[in-house]
């Protein structure tokens, strides 16, 4: 995942269009049931009279593509609220977007890091970092200082709740970097430029890693890539006229389409495109973030749980190993027949949604306001407070 999951801003997120709340909530759903399904496979389960294996690998099997699905909403919110709120790239202020992002991710993340090391220290199965190259010392240095992917590259991988930070080193050195660069290129046309040359980048970058499958999968530049996709379709929505209507719906089927072809038959698609896969799937999501960014439709009737799984996917997607592991745990003790392991997954969902609302309302979101009131200037502070 996702991870970060994009929010800048708790308020401005409660008030966008609810496609957008759905798709991060697929994408949280998909990493979700994805790490289910490592624990309590379906296959060979109850479903396979209903349904074929192939679309069940489909719905199970797709949680990296999930977090590039993030990586690409990430991009387009966080872009779209610099620019509604300073106009223009090259007008960020610096130590407003650093203090918003800081006040977003740090406080769940830090919360994070102390309950996996005591849960280390108390030798906690699921939990205890015991390859010989690892050490609590050096998971804890590779989070705060964001190659958290890189240090699995090197040692192999963490127990689950540490692995999931991966994308986060990749998402935050990204937003490190990117007002840094609007300043210093201020020059859109170049800023384009690079930010195509990035994004297209993505299957090259992909394929020019050997020999290291964990460092491919979590690489930097592929993960930044899908992000800069995401600026790309935040920045043609501003500088763009509106699509109108029957473009808009051509827009959204397109991108839907490559979305669901990449998730539905990535198998056949792999034999002909290889790492252009990726990209079909960033692009798509770019291109029906951008189709979506005006839209106020009201959400389909029955998926207003998705929604909200899309507007908490960060706390979520920090905590959903908790839930994962109690319930393969239970599962595992009482030698639960494979067969039902389906009616595992929707306890699982609801409570990985529970969780992240209960962190999310008693203790980041205000957590964030506050420290937001007392690191932003006073008219900023005033602005998130509205």
């Amino acid at each position: 995942m996702t991870p970060s999951d994009a929010l800048a801003d708790h308020r401005a997120a409660a008030t966008r269009n609810a496609a957008i709340d759905l798709l991060r909530g697929l994408s949280i759903l998909l990493v979700i049931v994805h790490h289910i399904a490592i624990r309590i496979p379906l296959k060979d389960g109850g479903l396979e009279a209903f349904l074929p294996r192939s679309l069940l690998n489909a719905f199970v099997y797709n949680g990296y593509e999930g977090v590039f699905l993030f990586f690409v909403i990430s991009g387009f919110l966080i872009t779209r609220n610099a620019l509604e709120r300073w106009g223009s790239l090259d007008r960020i202020d610096l130590r407003a977007f650093y203090v918003r992002r800081g006040a977003r991710i740090l406080p769940c993340l830090v919360l994070l890091v102390a309950v996996l090391s005591a849960l280390h220290l108390f030798g906690v199965p699921f939990f205890t970092i015991d390859e010989e190259r690892q050490s609590l010392p050096g998971a804890v240095m590779a989070v705060f200082g964001l190659y958290l992917n890189w240090y699995e590259g090197s040692t192999g991988y963490l127990p689950g709740n540490w692995d999931v930070l991966w994308s986060l080193s990749i998402e935050e050195v990204f937003y490190l970097a990117f007002p840094l660069a609007c300043l210093v290129v201020r020059r859109s046309a170049l800023l384009w430029i690079l930010l195509a040359i990035l994004a297209l980048s993505l299957p090259i970058t992909r394929a020019a890693i050997v020999g290291n499958e964990i460092w491919q999968e979590k690489a930097y530049l592929p993960g930044m890539a899908a992000i800069a996709t995401g600026v790309l379709a935040a920045l043609f929505a501003r500088r763009l006229p509106d699509p109108g209507p029957a473009l808009r719906r051509i827009l959204c089927v397109l991108g839907c389409t490559g979305i669901a072809a990449n998730l539905l038959f990535a198998n056949v698609l792999w034999s002909t495109i290889g790492n252009g896969l990726m990209l079909v799937l960033t692009v798509s999501a770019g291109v029906l973030l951008y189709a979506l960014k005006d839209e106020r439709s009201e959400m389909p009737r029955g998926t207003g749980w998705l929604a909200s799984m899309g507007r908490l996917s960060y706390e979520i997607y920090l905590t959903h190993m908790f839930v994962v592991f109690g319930i393969t745990a239970i599962y595992q003790r009482w030698a639960a027949d494979p067969w039902f392991g389906f009616l595992w997954y929707a306890p699982a969902v609801a409570l990985c949604w529970l969780l992240g609302a209960i962190l999310a309302h008693a203790y980041s979101i205000p957590l964030d306001r506050a420290l937001r009131a007392r690191w932003l200037p006073a008219k900023h502070a005033r602005a998130a407070a509205s």
